[in-house]
């Protein structure tokens, strides 16, 4: 293992001083990114229809499925065999939602809720978000014809807010903290009835079922459950997604047993992670003035998970764990899979298979087939 030292060799938990990363180590992504530009691949006479509001609904909505099914998702499950060499697994897999039109997760519930917006007569949709999510309902949004309505922390910056305004969206900027900003946004879709796009909300079993088609497409080439799924959290929706879905495989017979969900997150500064860490039952705020954002943890970061209760019972009901990643470590991993198994990845994604990495390199999980689900630039 010449580029990962073991959790014997350095700790599970690490000081303070470790956790910036060293940026000459590796070239620091701004957050995600995909291939919009020539979206969707095929059927741009589809967009024409979807996003044109003189067009009956039902072909609106037919032509917006059609782009959904043929470019939302389906993501590549790749073998990675020079990982496995390197860290002692028997089989290990990396689900790369890079694949994605924004290069992330988040535009399986972007699609998806702004389908139910349209299919609902909304014309608007509004959230908070500090990058990835908002580029990724921006898109969806103006391929579907409907006006995005973006806020984001004031001190906040990030080159994803370009491609949120290409895509037409209105940003509005917030004093205060992602959380704040949440607030905020879910109040003007309560005063102008728009729609909520917001994590927490009305919608979370959208989401959850959106998320929940990631286990069904990893079912698809495994055939069965690997033993474990490592993710990375923020507010705990696609952990819990993830889970979700394979509870409804497990339940339906179609896997022999549910795998284990593994996590984890910045260090210290989420709080999924930590109240799995002190063994309570519920997700725990943490204090937002102890919570400190980098460049490569913001992702990441929150004193208040949104849907932490859920990711929390998902871990504890698969006999999972959480644990914290440091920076150092998760740009270190992040720059090993670029080498060894040619992946981009954002650095804050893989910080679920750093907690997989350290506790079999503490203690060794007998052989089985693993998956981590990761993000990042595509190509």
């Amino acid at each position: 293992m010449s580029n990962w030292k073991t959790g014997k060799e350095r700790g599970l938990v690490e000081t303070e001083e470790l956790q910036e990363a060293d940026d000459s180590l590796f070239p620091l992504l701004d957050g995600a990114s995909g291939d919009v530009d020539d979206f969707p691949k095929v059927g741009l006479d589809k967009r024409q229809i979807a996003n044109n509001e003189f067009h009956n609904l039902k072909r609106r909505l037919e032509a917006f499925e059609d782009i959904v099914d043929s470019e939302i998702g389906d993501t590549s499950l790749l073998r990675a065999r020079n990982s496995e060499r390197e860290f002692g697994f028997r089989q290990l897999f990396l689900k790369f939602e890079g694949g994605n039109p924004t290069g992330t997760q988040k535009d399986r519930i972007a699609f998806a809720q702004a389908m139910d917006a349209l299919r609902r007569g909304f014309d608007t949709l509004t959230l908070a978000t500090c990058g990835n999510y908002g580029a990724a309902v921006a898109l969806a949004a103006a391929t579907a014809g409907l006006r995005c309505v973006i806020h984001v922390p004031l001190n906040y910056h990030t080159r994803r807010l370009e491609e949120m305004l290409e895509q037409g969206a209105e940003i509005i900027r917030v004093p205060g903290d992602y959380e704040h900003s949440i607030e905020v946004s879910r109040e003007l879709a309560m005063k102008e009835e728009l729609y909520d796009a917001n994590p927490g909300g009305a919608n979370t079993a959208l989401q959850l079922h959106s998320y929940g088609q990631i286990a069904y497409e990893i079912y698809d080439e495994l055939r069965d459950a690997p033993r474990v799924i490592a993710v990375p959290v923020s507010n705990g929706t696609t952990l819990a997604g993830i889970f979700r879905g394979f509870l409804s495989l497990y339940r339906r017979g179609k896997t022999s047993r549910l795998p284990m969900m593994v996590t984890g997150s910045s260090f210290n500064k989420n709080s999924v992670v930590q109240s799995f860490r002190k063994g309570i039952s519920k997700c725990e705020d943490l204090d937002p003035d102890k919570i400190h954002e980098t460049s490569i943890n913001e992702p990441l970061i929150n004193w208040h998970s949104a849907d932490g209760d859920l990711a929390l019972n998902a871990i504890r009901k698969t006999h999972g764990w959480a644990a914290n990643a440091s920076d150092r470590k998760m740009t270190s991993l992040a720059r090993l899979l670029r080498e060894k198994e040619g992946l981009n990845v954002l650095p804050a994604s893989t910080a679920g298979l750093v907690a997989l990495v350290d506790w079999h390199v503490q203690s060794p999980l007998e052989n089985d087939r693993f998956v981590a689900v990761l993000t990042g630039r595509n190509g």
